[in-house]
């Protein structure tokens, strides 16, 4: 009898620099550009139908996922919290649009364009984050937000309210002696 930790896969999809496991799915493994030092957690999907970049240092914390026909891009040291969505194509059903997936594009309101994370972008657990949507560097975005519009640098902002700004200086410093610690 094989035991648990044997059947456990700590990098399912084998790529260099990336530990993925056994329920992380990967579709279009093509279209992304991997960084290193990556964790993708157990029950995240992501979907690149366009492109995708994910940089140095990140973390896609378990049941998130990433979708869409448009640019995504991750800059190093950015990261998604357990249960974040990302999209980068949307429907709108506000104005003519009607239907789904099932029915040609010209009868739907869809909304689509790229999004990017800026370098040192956290964004809190259960978060949404909309077509279009470029998260500046250094921000923090609380737990259960939803993120329609760009977001400045360096702000923590819960849904595209902003309610104080990140210790700019402290996380730079930070990262100074991180490079210290971790160049040859």
């Amino acid at each position: 009898m094989r035991s648990y930790r044997a059947d456990f896969n700590m990098d399912k999809y084998n790529i260099f620099g990336v530990k993925t496991f056994e329920y992380t799915k990967i579709i279009g493994l093509e279209n992304i550009e991997f960084g290193e030092n990556i964790i993708i957690d157990d029950f995240v999907l992501i979907y690149a139908k366009g492109r995708m970049k994910i940089g140095d240092c990140i973390h896609i914390g378990a049941f998130s996922s990433l979708m869409g026909g448009e640019e995504l891009i991750m800059d190093d040291f950015s990261g998604l919290s357990h249960g974040c969505r990302v999209f980068t194509r949307s429907e709108d059903f506000t104005d003519y649009g009607f239907g789904n997936p099932t029915i040609a594009d010209k009868y739907r309101n869809i909304k689509s364009g790229p999004v990017h994370f800026g370098r040192f972008a956290v964004i809190g657990a259960n978060s949404t984050i909309c077509p279009g949507v470029r998260i500046g560097e250094g921000v923090a975005v609380a737990a259960n937000s939803v993120v329609t519009r760009n977001l400045e640098p360096w702000g923590v902002y819960k849904d595209c309210r902003k309610v104080g700004e990140r210790n700019k200086d402290g996380i730079l410093q930070k990262y100074a002696e991180y490079l210290r610690d971790n160049t040859d």
